[in-house]
């Protein structure tokens, strides 16, 4: 779970703002997403839905208590469920072992209008992804789920996006170094104009191109991958 105790309970969080939908134009799905939103609040679960609205998921909202276990208990498994931590009629433990047990797919994000050290250590033991305090900000929470599902495998940048991002931390760490396009030629024995391409994210390179990129950096291959992570 990636969440400072501390530090959340002591911030003040803005207002949730009028939501945009999903910014995929640089992700890609690996087919449909199932999502479930539990509040009590139908309001907090229109904002929630609207923030994530985007064609590739398919989102479920349950503001009726009594109607949570049925919904979790069914057939239909989600990848990803956004939940109050105060639900009324139930407890939160009771909601965790249904997901932990009829869910195996699912993560959580609990958010709450309650904060506490308690309820966030009860999270911390359930293995949820994270934690929000209401009012939340709508991009924050939109940033948590891209992020959970790309690490389900889920979301992934596309290869145009990759390009770009790899060709811009090529760029980035040549010139933290010092080194002109040129200086990177004669130290690859990739022409100038290739590297140039790579940079921009306009051509692709190969694993024998990165490879000597790579060693022209002083870098290994899986630094060079691991600044590409969307950020």
């Amino acid at each position: 779970m990636t969440v400072d105790i501390e530090d959340r309970l002591r911030a003040t969080p803005r207002p949730a703002r009028t939501p945009a939908p999903v910014p995929l134009g640089e992700l890609q799905s690996s087919g449909d997403i199932r999502l479930l939103i539990l509040d009590d609040d139908p309001a907090t679960c229109a904002v929630i839905q609207a923030a994530l609205s985007n064609r590739d998921f398919q989102i479920d909202t349950v503001s009726d208590p009594t109607m949570v276990e049925s919904v979790l208990t069914r057939k239909n498994h989600y990848h990803l469920i956004i939940m109050d931590y105060v639900i009324p009629g139930l407890e939160p433990d009771q909601v965790f072992g249904w997901v932990r047990d009829n869910q195996p797919e699912a993560n959580i994000v609990v958010v709450t209008g309650y904060p506490s050290v308690d309820s966030a250590l009860n999270c911390l033991r359930a293995r949820t992804y994270d934690y929000l305090t209401k009012p939340f900000q709508v991009d924050n929470l939109r940033e948590i789920v891209i992020r959970c599902l790309e690490s389900k495998g889920l979301l992934r940048m596309t290869e145009d996006a990759l390009k770009e991002a790899l060709g811009a931390a090529i760029r980035e760490k040549r010139k933290v170094l010092g080194f002109t396009l040129s200086n990177m030629s004669e130290r690859t024995g990739v022409s100038l104009g290739y590297l140039s391409q790579i940079e921009l994210g306009k051509n692709s390179a190969s694993i024998e191109t990165l490879y000597r990129i790579c060693l022209a950096l002083g870098i290994k291959m899986s630094d060079l991958f691991a600044a590409v992570q969307r950020q």
